[in-house]
């Protein structure tokens, strides 16, 4: 699992400003609802990042602890926390393969791909174990991920995005290479940073490592984690996952 570093989490709400986080967390609450966890429970959320999701789950009436590895996009996460929901949430720097919260949840979420960071089956075992541990029996775990079928019929490809406010212009450049043996795609990612002011210009790189993943490790793995009954959707969809489901949402039952 990466650490993201300070210059990419600086910059990551810029990066996907054009996430429709509204339509996703719907999507989330919809799932939890139709298997079993009406709007107004108690939420886990594994790698919440600046709190976008979290925030639009509270507004539906959830109460949401945050945890994610990065302490920038926590202090992002609390200090855009806002009046009306503030009492709803809680964000926490931790590690999702290792965080114990002393409090039990009736769902836990993992959203955006934290799963796929987890490039090994020790590291995946370990966030379902994290998971499991703070769930009530009968408790929802709803993440998603890289979806293997799809992934390796349409291969990753270089992607270049262009993105602005009001203080800079943001070139970044997504290289992949697979690693094929690992189940892995190697994003390799260079950023241009320019500023509107004096066009002084930075910049800088990451590497990102996703893991792609198939149905019948993930429900191997849910099942010794102590989960059962795994439903698969794609994402925003109530579709099955096929060869186009890029990303697939994966639900379970705490069974114990």
């Amino acid at each position: 699992m990466i650490e993201m570093s300070e210059a990419y989490a600086s910059y990551y709400d810029l990066f996907y400003q054009d996430k429709d986080y509204g339509t996703e967390s719907v999507f989330v609450a919809d799932l939890l609802k139709r298997y079993g966890l009406p709007r107004g429970g108690n939420l886990l959320e594994l790698g919440s990042g600046t709190g976008k999701h979290a925030e639009c789950l509270a507004r539906m009436g959830y109460s949401v602890c945050g945890v994610d590895l990065s302490p920038v996009m926590v202090s992002s996460a609390k200090l855009k926390s806002v009046d009306e929901v503030v009492n709803q949430l809680v964000f926490e720097v931790g590690d999702v393969r290792t965080v114990r919260i002393n409090q039990m949840f009736d769902a836990v979420v993992s959203l955006f791909h934290v799963a796929s960071y987890q490039t090994t089956n020790t590291d995946l075992m370990a966030m379902f174990r994290t998971a499991a541990v703070h769930l009530k029996k009968g408790g929802i775990f709803l993440f998603d991920c890289w979806y293997g079928p799809a992934v390796l019929t349409n291969r990753p490809e270089v992607r270049v995005k262009m993105m602005s406010d009001s203080t800079v212009d943001v070139r970044r450049t997504a290289v992949p290479v697979m690693l094929p043996n690992k189940n892995v795609v190697e994003v390799n990612y260079s950023v241009q940073v320019k500023q509107k002011k004096g066009g002084h210009l930075a910049e800088f790189s990451e590497k990102h490592e996703i893991r792609y993943l198939f149905s019948p490790e993930v429900e191997l793995m849910l099942e010794l984690a102590g989960f059962s009954q795994v439903f698969r959707h794609g994402w925003m969809t109530e579709e099955p996952t096929g060869l186009d489901s890029w990303a697939a949402t994966f639900v379970s039952v705490k069974s114990s």
